[in-house]
């Protein structure tokens, strides 16, 4: 067996790698996944905080792998260019995971707003360098001009943005599931929603059969969880029912399963790639990065894909 050190995941973003290490998938392929808790420690709100400039892209996913703890860690594709571009450790993007993560911008039953467009200039908590920080500009953009966005400091973890909304510290916040189902049960509009992708994140101690060998138990796992998704709808609860007991309370009836959507784990498209990188660039991000294949180790990402398909 060879050991790979992963960091923690929940299911909005790592259902297919849960389920193969519950249901032994990775053992099958000689993989002995242990866990390390990566969650960061600062739970506060700051609305005077409105840009990632000066915040650490490494306050939660990435820290055990910088650190030397972890071989691997996912997390949104948005914010895995922007830390691999910072590493200190030579870490590179290997390729997009199996899960495409649903997530929400949402508002309190008395909020004054009922579209997309009337959150211009109004506060929108989101935990920057995390997915729905990127996606919440995706979204917002589309309705407003860039100068009426005006992003604040949250949380990472939907529970922490939840309870800041709902205490009126801001306008509308980013959710994920299970607490975009949480907020629909206590009245609270979702004014506009989407999915994004993830991407592995590895250390260069992490080579293409190790990477094919994880992807060939990930691609089991999705198609196990394709096949009747409703049985994996427990895992958004079961994942929050020791420290949240509003999601204890949660049926998996409560819970949609057209909000879970998984495919086999894949190469970053080289179209897509440039489009991303070109984006973020338009925000004042990856300043430091000349093309975005510096930010992806291809032959790795070509390896492995290749030996997980035959």
């Amino acid at each position: 067996m060879k050991k790979l050190v992963l960091e923690t995941t929940a299911p909005f973003q790592g259902l297919p790698e849960l389920v193969a290490y519950e249901e032994g998938l990775f053992e099958k392929e000689g993989l002995a996944i242990e866990w390390v808790d990566r969650e960061a420690a600062d739970k506060s709100t700051d609305v005077n905080v409105n840009s990632p400039k000066g915040l650490d892209p490494f306050s939660s996913h990435g820290l055990m792998l910088e650190q030397g703890k972890a071989d691997m860690y996912n997390a949104c594709e948005w914010g895995n260019y922007c830390r691999v571009q910072d590493t200190q450790v030579g870490s590179r993007q290997v390729g997009r995971r199996g899960i495409v993560t649903y997530a929400a911008i949402a508002v309190r039953p008395d909020s004054p707003v009922y579209t997309a467009q009337q959150l211009a200039g109004r506060t929108v908590g989101v935990p920057f360098y995390f997915g729905t920080h990127y996606l919440a500009l995706h979204l917002l953009e589309g309705f407003m001009p860039r100068d009426q966005i005006r992003l604040c400091r949250v949380p990472n973890g939907s529970r922490h943005r939840f309870d800041a909304m709902m205490r009126g510290e801001v306008e509308a916040t980013t959710l994920t599931e299970p607490y975009v189902t949480l907020a629909e049960k206590n009245g609270c509009r979702l004014v506009c929603e989407a999915f994004y992708h993830g991407t592995e994140v590895a250390s260069d101690r992490v080579d293409g059969e190790t990477y094919a060998a994880f992807n060939r138990a990930v691609r089991e796992a999705v198609r196990r969880i394709n096949a009747d998704k409703r049985a994996y709808l427990r895992y958004f609860i079961d994942y929050h029912r020791a420290k949240d007991p509003e999601i204890r309370a949660l049926s998996v009836d409560d819970l949609r399963a057209s909000r879970i959507v998984v495919c086999d784990p894949a190469p970053i498209p080289l179209e897509e790639m440039q489009r991303t990188y070109d984006w973020l660039k338009s925000w004042g991000m990856l300043e430091a990065t000349a093309t975005p294949t510096e930010l992806v180790n291809l032959e790795v990402q070509h390896r492995a894909h290749s030996m997980a398909a035959e």
